[in-house]
């Protein structure tokens, strides 16, 4: 697993300053496409499965940033955001609007990274190639700024590392349901499929 994260951190820092590095690492992990897999969902598989097939939701994205991060001697917690599908600003296409208003709450996860002398914001969730879409990507960050949640929150839980993390919401998911369980699938498969077309037709 260690070994595509190793070649990549060498890749997006080589010949950088430390802040320079902070932003690099940023940008090439904001601009993996997203996608939800299942298998990627995993602390320990997640982020280097992300790497080999370049597409990744949320969680694999930020274990990564995280551990990107850590070695750059940065300070990192792990924010956790209970959020609907249906409540984000985004007019979704045929049967994805039906499947948003029937999906259970789901979980969506940041980072905070302690930059200069303060907790800062840090959600690479929506590509790049979903810029210029009612998705609110986070283009050119400055390094120091928060950035914009790509979500609409709930209620908010911080964890201080990131195997606590991967242990509470493996928790949570596991309370849902087998009708909700299959609804979520069908609206992750969807929803790739969807993010796929307004890739294309940019």
């Amino acid at each position: 697993m260690q070994d595509i994260i190793e070649a990549k951190y060498i890749e997006w820092t080589d010949g950088l300053t430390p802040e320079e590095s902070t932003v690099n690492i940023f940008d090439k992990i904001r601009d993996i496409p997203y996608y939800v897999i299942a298998e990627h969902l995993d602390l320990e598989k997640g982020p280097s499965g992300m790497l080999k097939e370049n597409k990744g939701s949320c969680t694999p994205k930020h274990y990564l940033l995280g551990m990107m991060y850590q070695r750059l001697g940065v300070d990192i917690r792990y924010h956790t955001y209970s959020f609907m599908w249906k409540d984000l600003d985004i007019e979704y296409s045929g049967v994805l609007k039906d499947l948003s208003e029937r999906i259970p709450v789901t979980y969506h996860l940041a980072c905070e990274a302690f930059l200069g002398e303060r907790w800062v914001l840090l959600d690479a969730t929506w590509d790049n190639g979903l810029a210029g879409t009612d998705f609110p990507v986070n283009e050119n960050w400055d390094g120091k700024s928060d950035t914009i949640l790509a979500i609409k929150s709930i209620n908010d839980f911080i964890h201080e590392d990131a195997a606590k993390r991967d242990k509470e919401i493996k928790e949570k998911t596991a309370a849902y349901s087998l009708p909700e369980k299959l609804e979520l699938s069908r609206f992750s498969g969807e929803l790739n499929k969807w993010l796929d077309q307004i890739r294309k037709e940019k």
